[in-house]
């Protein structure tokens, strides 16, 4: 054994810093989904959208510091996180269109190639995608960085599917849960790659809880219930909050860490 080798098996097992996938992580991942799309609607027609991007960057910046100073998976700084970015890749992506006139079109591919630069340069340095990995800050931050991609992409894709092709809110409802059942079939059927069906699932879950929150959102002269975002925002956050209580309670999205001459385990379960 090396030295480092030894040195790393003296100082124990790194702690994870990200949760077990369970059924409570896609269910929470959809809601801070929609959270993200209702909440950054809600703020830029309230604030304006200088001030409203301002204070999504900041929040975003806060709950990403704070879930860094984290030494391991803590599920209220986690999911905090998660709806933070889900607040601010919303507004990237919107700004991208509406402050600088660029097409959803374009939008999507630009935010798929960043998320491609993203998971190539991660897997170069690391070998990895897993997110049973993610177990040091560098890993962390390539982790986050496919996080804000992800979230970016799917508000453009969905935007693109509900605007320019036509389908409307419902239409991309549809459309997006029948792709998001893919990676299912694909990881429990044919024996896809755990890794690239969990980050097909994973992307997919964005343009899928944005049409949501869109279709509940928006008014009804626009395809939408006109349940409005206020409202939307606050039955999401409230749903979301009793959620993550329960799994800081109960710890059922902790994830095992493996040991030192075990495989990580698969990022979606089969059974």
């Amino acid at each position: 054994m090396s030295v480092s080798s030894r040195l790393a098996a003296s100082a124990g097992p790194r702690l994870l810093r990200v949760p077990e996938i369970t059924a409570y992580f896609w269910i929470i991942k959809a809601l801070s989904t929609a959270l993200g799309e209702s909440a950054s609607d809600f703020l830029v027609k309230t604030l304006g959208p200088i001030p409203a991007v301002l204070l999504g960057f900041v929040c975003f910046v806060g709950s990403l510091v704070l879930q860094f100073a984290m030494r391991r998976y803590v599920a209220a700084a986690y999911w905090l996180a998660v709806c933070m970015v889900g607040v601010f890749g919303t507004m990237a992506a919107d700004v991208l269109h509406v402050g600088f006139g660029v097409p959803y079109a374009i939008s999507t591919i630009l935010y798929g190639i960043a998320l491609v630069a993203v998971f190539v340069t991660w897997q170069k340095v690391e070998r990895t995608l897993s997110i049973h990995s993610v177990d040091t800050p560098r890993r962390e931050a390539f982790y986050w960085a496919a996080v804000v991609a992800t979230f970016a992409l799917g508000t453009a894709a969905g935007d693109l599917t509900s605007v320019n092709v036509g389908l409307g809110y419902a239409g991309s409802i549809v459309l997006f849960a029948v792709i998001i059942l893919i990676p299912c079939v694909g990881f429990r059927w044919l024996r896809w790659n755990s890794v690239f069906a969990f980050w097909f699932a994973y992307v997919v879950t964005r343009p899928l809880g944005a049409s949501v929150a869109d279709w509940l959102g928006k008014p009804t002269s626009l395809g939408g219930l006109g349940v409005g975002g206020g409202v939307v925002s606050a039955i999401l956050a409230v749903v979301i909050i009793a959620l993550v209580a329960h799994l800081s309670v109960t710890k059922r999205d902790v994830q095992r860490q493996p040991g030192p001459d075990e495989q990580p385990t698969v990022v979606m379960r089969r059974g």
